[in-house]
């Protein structure tokens, strides 16, 4: 397995990581956001994550909105049974419906706070590497987004932010908001690209150039970290 560092930290990860939204457990009644017919249970689940181990997999993405939790609740239990925390790297996100109230999804503050310590009592551990918002809120102002982060990483429950899935200009004006007011930065960005969406490459409002440019005035170099990249196995048939 090659490691790589996660864009310009000095965090080691997998070339490879392991997405985990196919875990937890498959609905059988009404479906939500984050939730599938085709999700894996946790016995199902574990020989994928055994063999992630075995071949030097250190990078594990999952989000808490998966499964509604039980994603985070699969892949703590195993890790925590299996290997020592400091050996691997844990991504989950936050931003989607969690509860059907009003408080109950977005990037406010109170969100950000409630939300990070339920994905660490799922998870079982007191920190995440990689906290990432789960897409933009547009019912939240960003600057108090990204202070609420900013106080999650200086409270040691998160050593990294990132971001997914925005427009250009909303990652640059995160990037510039937050290193003018001194706030954690987004080291890396998640956005859909694979061999059958390469949108990405075309848009005008894309984020590829912002993340990979070394000499703006805000230096925006960030990773990628690109979500279904095999197109949830649509790849297979060519």
């Amino acid at each position: 397995m090659d490691y790589v560092n996660l864009g310009k930290t000095g965090l080691k990860v997998s070339r490879i990581c392991l997405g985990c939204m196919t875990y937890g457990a498959a609905v059988t009644g009404e479906l939500r956001p984050g939730s599938h017919r085709w999700t894996l249970n946790e016995e199902e689940t574990k020989p994928f994550l055994r063999q992630a181990l075995d071949l030097g997999i250190n990078f594990f993405d999952t989000a808490n909105v998966y499964s509604l939790g039980e994603s985070e609740n699969v892949l703590g239990r195993f890790l925590k049974a299996n290997t020592r925390r400091e050996a691997v790297v844990i991504a989950t996100k936050l931003r989607a419906a969690m509860r059907d109230e009003p408080n109950g999804s977005g990037l406010s503050r109170k969100a950000i706070f409630f939300e990070l310590d339920e994905s660490l009592r799922r998870l079982r551990t007191d920190y995440v590497d990689l906290y990432q918002i789960h897409r933009w809120d547009y019912g939240t102002p960003i600057e108090e987004t990204l202070e609420a982060l900013n106080d999650v990483v200086r409270s040691g429950k998160v050593r990294f932010i990132g971001a997914s899935s925005m427009y250009s200009w909303q990652f640059a004006k995160s990037l510039y908001l937050s290193q003018m007011n001194g706030w954690a930065r987004f080291v890396s960005m998640q956005n859909h690209y694979n061999l059958l969406y390469r949108e990405e490459e075309a848009r005008d409002d894309s984020v590829l150039p912002v993340r990979r440019h070394r000499h703006h005035p805000v230096e925006s170099s960030r990773a990628g970290t690109p979500d279904a990249p095999v197109a949830i196995g649509n790849n297979q048939a060519f």
